[in-house]
């Protein structure tokens, strides 16, 4: 795999290596030995999956410590833009987000590690979405910002009238409302 630094220390896109044939492709999703070595020492214990349409944003989530949870997502089917926001009180990053396009044509992955918000936008018809997880979703431990926080400046990629949120996206306050 090939591991493609951002500019978040910690956060990092993958590109698996793919080998096409008359067949189709396949590759190795994931690999613990590889992770390990090139990326973090971790151990993935949940694995969730969603399906949402376009136009759908769902996030900004994260877990709070001490059931922070780090992720390595991709898309099976569709395409997304991932963000990943950094949320860790006195780093250099506070507040600044990544954001990498994930396509089942790129077969990129993107690593969430713990301290970050996570969320994303639908841009295809529909999107198949997969999530591995450090650590056991905790209700107590849920947190969340505001996806439209004026303050982190992120360009969902979707028109205002063809956004789609669940009610509970609709209520999250802004980054600096959530960690004052």
């Amino acid at each position: 795999m090939n591991v493609i630094q951002t500019s978040i220390d910690g956060v990092v896109i993958i590109e698996p290596h793919v080998f096409n044939d008359s067949r189709g492709y396949f590759f190795e999703s994931f690999n613990q030995r590889e992770f390990e070595e090139k990326v973090c020492k971790t151990i993935f214990v949940q694995d969730n999956e969603s399906k949402s349409s376009y136009g759908v944003i769902r996030g900004l989530h994260f877990q709070k410590p001490p059931l922070a949870q780090s992720k390595l997502v991709r898309v099976v089917k569709g395409a997304v833009l991932d963000v990943a926001v950094d949320i860790r009180k006195g780093s250099p990053t506070f507040g600044q987000h990544v954001a990498v396009e994930l396509t089942e044509e790129n077969h990129r992955q993107f690593f969430i590690p713990r301290g970050f918000a996570h969320g994303f936008s639908v841009l295809s018809d529909e999107v198949v979405f997969q999530y591995k997880c450090d650590n056991f979703y905790a209700l107590q431990c849920e947190g969340a910002i505001a996806w439209n926080d004026p303050d982190l400046g992120i360009d969902w990629r979707i028109p205002a009238d063809k956004i789609v949120l669940s009610e509970k996206d609709k209520q999250h306050s802004g980054l600096k409302d959530v960690f004052r």
